[in-house]
């Protein structure tokens, strides 16, 4: 009888774990939508921007979203992406925000940030679609071709020149308005 109660109890726990892990999944799935991650008001000054550039609209057809850019494809490295995005609920909920006056006052702040994040991971989510190996330089104008080749000679990063390709590439602040903000 014990046996039959342990062999019950494994049963269930394995189907309730595998419910689990479906639901788990498609929290992810659906929390990587563009749909998702523009839904909050702050997102829609980046909407816009994104509509506008290949990566939203190409001749191919081809479509790269938020999370492509955004959240890793490893396991690890996208559950960690997904936790630290509570700072983003955060200030959707405080209004940091709400505006595209105050979204434009914190924009060199984030863009800053992700491109560090590109940085330090040797742009891992662009070559995720752009592998060095992939690219046929001879396809390319002379100026992508000469600087692709040399920028990975180099041992460049994608984000080391691409900085604005899918959102306005911001303004540097002024020095005097910099010391300010760190003053006050």
């Amino acid at each position: 009888m014990a046996q039959r109660i342990s062999l019950g109890l494994a049963i269930i726990i394995f189907i309730a774990g595998v419910v689990f892990a479906g639901l788990f999944n498609m929290g992810l799935s659906y929390t990587n939508q563009l749909e998702f991650c523009t839904s909050c008001h702050s997102m829609k000054v980046n909407l816009e921007e994104y509509k506008e550039t290949v990566h939203y609209k190409s001749a191919s057809g081809v479509r790269a979203v938020c999370s492509d850019c955004h959240v890793p494809k490893s396991f690890g490295p996208k559950m960690v992406a997904k936790v630290l995005a509570y700072k983003d609920v955060l200030h959707e909920i405080l209004g940091t925000l709400d505006t595209k006056e105050k979204y434009e006052a914190h924009r060199w702040e984030m863009a800053n940030d992700v491109w560090e994040k590109m940085k330090s991971t040797d742009s891992r989510e662009c070559r995720s679609c752009h592998k060095w190996d992939a690219m046929d330089l001879a396809e390319q104008d002379r100026s992508a071709r000469k600087r692709h080749g040399r920028a990975r000679d180099e041992g460049k990063t994608c984000i080391d020149c691409h900085k604005g390709i899918a959102h306005e590439e911001p303004d540097e602040p002024e020095e005097d308005e910099e010391e300010a903000a760190q003053a006050g």
